[in-house]
């Protein structure tokens, strides 16, 4: 890299709309931690499974699965901001509803609902970062958005912690509460003129899938999503509250420290990840964080003392660093700043989605008929499955420009 490409970058400002994204995100994380960590506890309050409580968490994902498709549709069908402040609220209602629910199936078709509004925040959020994001800094755009993500979620399950004694229900309350501020923030200060100028600034068709799969870079991409949904969204937060509830006397209380401790790792390595992702390339940080993000999680059954399990967690999260923003960076390398790929980013949340659904109902159900050790030791074994995919994918950027693919085989 020259240096007037070094000195050139730093003048490059992350745009204001992102920063707005990037606020609403953090209060949507700090709701979101105060009831990861009770979530499997409060479905295993019915009186059901281990599974049946990683249904919660997949039926979530499940639905989001479904929706994503649609999602996708809408975007450019209404515009990003209005399908963004729809999933907020739809999110806000159906979480504060949980508050009241009587039954398991109450529960779980809460979550379904709540899923549904989440893809339509998610892939409208997605899809703006992709547009809006200036090609030298999209690593670094991605790395600030996720990290206002791990942010929040340290804070989040050490509030929810201190507010135990609330009960289990008193939490999802003040989640639908957040979910309401953070919608209003971004009703007001996300511009509906600023959003539509970027939705409409196409320059080229849209991506279609038929031509995102043949790039070996967007297949890669689309396992490591289902690995980093199976790992890290599924099963990190279905099954380790439990894991820690059987294995520890004050199980719920390291459960949620273990869970803030993941962030921390994540959170330590997000902003290095993303400017050495616009420095060297995107494939190294996605190689390293995948091989490392699974020998720590399945390192998360071996355990035996709560400092262990807060080490292997923060090993983990810093694991999960350093992939994910250069695998969002990638997505928007595919795409390009100058034509829409709703369609293809739908398909990428729904890889990701589906690994959320199927980690925590195949693990728990090995952590019934194995135990932990085996459950958590086939969840890393994902993540090293899909970094031996990304071993073959392509690189999208050289640390100067986007690299278009060679061939489409």
């Amino acid at each position: 890299m020259t240096r007037e490409i070094a000195e050139d970058r730093p003048r490059t400002r992350i745009p204001e709309e992102i920063w707005v994204l990037v606020s609403a995100a953090f209060i949507i994380a700090v709701g979101f931690g105060l009831i990861a960590p009770i979530l499997p506890q409060f479905a295993r309050s019915f009186g059901v499974s281990m599974a049946a409580a990683g249904l919660v968490v997949s039926v979530f994902a499940a639905s989001r699965l479904v929706f994503a498709p649609v999602s996708g549709r809408l975007v450019d069908r209404i515009g990003s901001r209005r399908v963004y402040l729809t999933g907020l609220v739809t999110v806000a209602v159906a979480t504060g509803l949980i508050a009241f629910a009587r039954e398991y199936w109450q529960l779980v078709a809460l979550r379904a609902v709540g899923g549904i509004g989440s893809t339509m925040f998610t892939v409208s959020a997605m899809g703006l970062i992709v547009r809006i994001s200036p090609p030298e800094i999209r690593g670094r755009s991605s790395s600030v958005y996720a990290t206002a993500f791990l942010t929040g979620s340290i804070v989040g399950p050490v509030i929810g912690a201190a507010l135990s004694v609330l009960g289990m229900r008193t939490p999802f309350l003040i989640y639908g509460a957040a979910l309401f501020l953070a919608a209003f923030i971004v009703w007001w200060k996300l511009s509906a003129v600023a959003v539509y100028g970027y939705d409409h600034d196409n320059t080229a068709p849209p991506m279609q899938f038929g031509e995102a799969i043949r790039d070996s870079a967007y297949r890669s991409a689309l396992i490591g999503g289902f690995a980093n949904g199976w790992a890290n969204l599924g099963v990190r937060i279905a099954l380790l509250p439990l894991f820690a509830a059987a294995a520890f006397h004050t199980g719920g209380a390291v459960a949620g420290i273990a869970l803030a401790a993941f962030a921390v790792g994540n959170a330590s390595a997000l902003q290095i990840a993303g400017r050495l992702a616009d420095r060297i390339g995107r494939k190294p940080l996605i190689l390293a964080g995948l091989v490392v993000n699974g020998i720590f999680t399945a390192a998360i059954g071996l355990t035996s003392q709560p400092w262990t399990l807060l080490a292997v967690s923060v090993g983990a999260g810093v694991g999960a660093g350093l992939f994910l923003p250069s695998q969002q960076a990638t997505l928007a390398d595919i795409i390009g700043n100058h034509r829409s790929g709703g369609k293809v980013l739908a398909n990428f949340q729904m890889a990701q989605d589906f690994g959320a659904i199927a980690g925590p109902v195949i693990v728990g159900a090995l952590a019934d008929a194995l135990g932990y050790r085996a459950a958590f030791a086939a969840c890393g074994a994902v993540s090293l499955l899909a970094a031996s995919a990304w071993f073959f994918g392509r690189e999208t950027f050289d640390g100067k420009r986007t690299v278009a693919p060679v061939s489409t085989p």
